[in-house]
């Protein structure tokens, strides 16, 4: 199990650098956007994520 989160975080930290090697200015424009959301909103899609996140591992699994 510990080889396959190591994978996991590995391939998370690929699609996360993806958008800044590829389009630094749409990655930051999207960085402004997000400073301009209230605490609540960013909340939201950070539980929403999560949601997400957690239905694919149940599907997957």
């Amino acid at each position: 199990m510990g080889t396959t989160l190591i994978m996991a975080f590995a391939l998370m930290l690929v699609i996360e650098g993806a958008l800044p090697f590829l389009a630094p200015s749409v990655w930051r424009d999207t960085f402004r956007r997000i400073m301009l959301l209230s605490d609540g909103q960013i909340r939201f899609v950070g539980l929403a994520s999560m949601a997400l996140g957690l239905l694919l591992f149940v599907l997957v699994s």
